[in-house]
């Protein structure tokens, strides 16, 4: 949060550390890092990242803004609703999640993820259908980009979208995560089966 001082200092800043409770979960697809505000999940990460994906966390070769500020505080108590729900997602017994999320992004980026939370468990949507949710069916392009800046994996399903084509498609845990994901919510049919 950026606070600007009184008139005796107009052009100075101060940043505030927001503190934020985190936790990784070992899931079905790898180790899962999990971070919540007091407002819900912000971020929900792969471990293992593709090359220049987005991070919350500090990277001591590239301190990012997005990242400057947060301060993390390993906690299993403050995370065990988000951890019982993601454990019983991938148990099968779970198709919705409950929990809040504090998205943070553009207010398009949040219009995308709220579309993407739109698309029912079993079931996807190419870029096209939610450049079309969004009210901008001619931006495919920067819905790709919204889901790439996702900061809430598999909470927010990115994974459920799939090329016009119908064929698996860029997925930022790898797309052998993303046809672990589609599997297990049984979404995976014809083209997307092969």
């Amino acid at each position: 949060m950026l606070w600007w001082l009184g008139r005796d200092r107009p052009f100075r800043s101060v940043i505030l550390m927001q503190m934020l409770h985190s936790t990784t979960f070992i899931s079905r697809v790898g180790p899962l890092f999990l971070a919540a505000s007091e407002r819900g999940l912000v971020a929900l990460e792969f471990d293992a990242r593709l090359p220049g994906q987005q991070t919350i966390r500090p990277n001591p070769r590239d301190l990012r803004a997005e990242i400057k500020g947060v301060r993390f505080e390993e906690s299993e108590a403050a995370m065990q609703l988000y951890v019982r729900e993601l454990d019983e997602y991938f148990a099968g017994n779970r198709r919705e999640f409950t929990f809040a999320l504090d998205l943070r992004g553009t207010e398009f980026q949040r219009a995308c993820w709220r579309a993407l939370v739109a698309i029912p468990y079993g079931e996807t949507r190419s870029y096209a259908d939610i450049a079309r949710a969004v009210g901008k069916p001619q931006a495919f392009r920067a819905v790709g980009m919204a889901n790439n800046r996702n900061p809430v994996a598999i909470v927010v399903p990115c994974h459920r979208v799939i090329a016009s084509d119908g064929t698996l498609c860029g997925y930022g845990g790898g797309l052998h995560i993303k046809r672990k994901l589609l599997e297990l919510e049984g979404a995976l049919t014809g083209t997307l089966a092969a």
